[in-house]
């Protein structure tokens, strides 16, 4: 039989077609194992490795940026009110002075006057804090921009302008003020806006009011890690150290008025459960 040369070409164009169709293989239909159950138990524990029957992780979305909160954030203030806060002195209504989507220490004989805490009360958690110390330099060393970020209203971590600026080592930026200096100084230029990123671990008793876990610390300060897991003493104080005494477990977060304009911004806390998937 005789195939005219279009019939040809149609066939031969068909049969390549065909040839490079790719056949899907066994390993490609095949489905992945989403856990196993006849593994090793791990030591000391209740599940398998790689235990199909393990709980996964709660799903929470990032923030677009480090200073947008994540979907599982409370936000304590985004610029916009003080809500989430109270002064220290008699519970008022935060009196600080908020504009242009941040909050500044007020000046002296400003309304109540005095620190400014959460109302709500945390244990373990996550702290993002932006902040800024004042632009033009007044003073020297602990006179320049300073502030501080204390947990269950106890525990503070130091807040100064520590650029090009001599001060005792454990009252630098990102100290655990009266102890432990940072790992190192990473101050930016006054007037700059800087970060903390902190996990803070609260401490722990027994039935009968002995300390099991003394309160720890890991730092970053504008990206750089100045303390790794580092435990508290006991509660800052200026004449006194190695006190536990009259610390809970929960407190409140406050934010330290010392006489400088300090300025925050993006501040947002995450609740830990570290004890969660054991």
């Amino acid at each position: 039989m005789r195939v005219s040369p279009i019939a040809f070409c149609t066939l031969t164009a068909s049969l390549t077609l065909v040839s490079l169709t790719p056949v899907p293989s066994v390993a490609q239909e095949k489905t992945a194992p989403t856990g196993y159950t006849d593994t090793p138990y791990l030591p000391g524990g209740k599940w398998r490795v790689h235990d199909d029957a393990r709980p996964r992780p709660l799903v929470v979305t990032p923030g677009k940026t480090a200073s947008e909160a994540p979907s599982d954030a409370i936000v304590l203030f985004d610029g916009g009110n003080l809500d989430e806060w109270v002064m220290e002195k008699d519970n008022s209504p935060a009196d600080w002075l908020v504009k242009d989507g941040f909050v500044e220490v007020p000046p002296k004989g400003h309304g109540v006057g005095g620190y400014m805490r959460t109302k709500r009360e945390f244990g373990d958690v996550q702290l993002h804090v932006e902040f800024a110390t004042p632009a033009k330099i007044e003073g020297n060393s602990q006179g320049r921009g300073n502030s501080g970020v204390f947990f269950l209203g106890s525990f503070e971590l130091q807040i100064l302008d520590s650029f090009e600026n001599k001060t005792y080592a454990d009252g630098q930026a990102s100290a655990l003020y009266g102890y432990k200096p940072p790992l190192v100084n990473v101050a930016r230029q006054p007037g700059e806006w800087q970060s903390y990123d902190i996990v803070f671990e609260a401490p722990r008793w027994d039935a009968e009011g002995n300390l099991l876990k003394k309160a720890y610390i890991t730092v970053f300060h504008n990206g750089v890690l100045t303390h790794h897991r580092q435990p508290y003493l006991g509660a800052t104080g200026h004449k006194r150290v190695a006190d536990y005494h009259t610390v809970r477990e929960t407190g409140p977060i406050k934010l330290q008025d010392h006489g400088n304009p300090t300025r925050f911004r993006n501040i947002w806390v995450r609740e830990l459960d570290l004890d969660a998937h054991e």
